[in-house]
């Protein structure tokens, strides 16, 4: 049976080792407020977008060059019933040498389509790691919001 956990995967022409740095520079493709470090083990850091969106990751996996897995230790919604939902959910980005290019392969572990924020919040990871992420590993320049 297949996951219904949230996934997306593109391929890139630039090496495993330069699409994980981007991943890890989390502030040039995602919007928002994030504070602390995005790029060691065990490091945490929070995200917040307005009142939107607040959430804490803990960086329980780095190996470089290939993956990279955020543990939410805490996390607010406010367009949710259960502002909770991503609270123990996991983001995992796995970078693979494919031929001559570079899969990178992004799971959010438990956002399934039976949370309530799974529309929108896959509609938004959808961008942010389609568009914003694949565009700062291609080009240097991601598209994150500037509010």
């Amino acid at each position: 049976m297949a996951s219904q956990n949230f996934t997306s995967a593109f391929l890139v022409d630039q090496s495993p080792e330069e699409a994980f740095a981007a991943i890890n520079d989390v502030r040039g493709w995602w919007s928002g407020q994030i504070e602390g470090a995005t790029d060691e083990l065990d490091a945490e850091f929070t995200y917040r977008y307005q009142d939107v969106h607040y959430s804490k990751q803990r960086i329980t996996e780095f190996v470089p060059g290939k993956k990279v897995v955020w543990r939410v230790l805490d996390a607010y919604l406010n367009f949710t019933e259960d502002p909770n939902e991503w609270t123990g959910t996991e983001v995992r980005f796995e970078v693979a040498q494919h031929g001559e290019q570079t899969e990178v392969r992004f799971t959010h572990l438990g956002l399934v389509p039976a949370f309530e924020c799974y529309d929108k919040c896959s509609s938004a990871w959808s961008f942010y790691v389609n568009n914003s992420l694949r565009r700062l590993i291609t080009t240097g320049q991601g598209e994150p919001n500037t509010e």
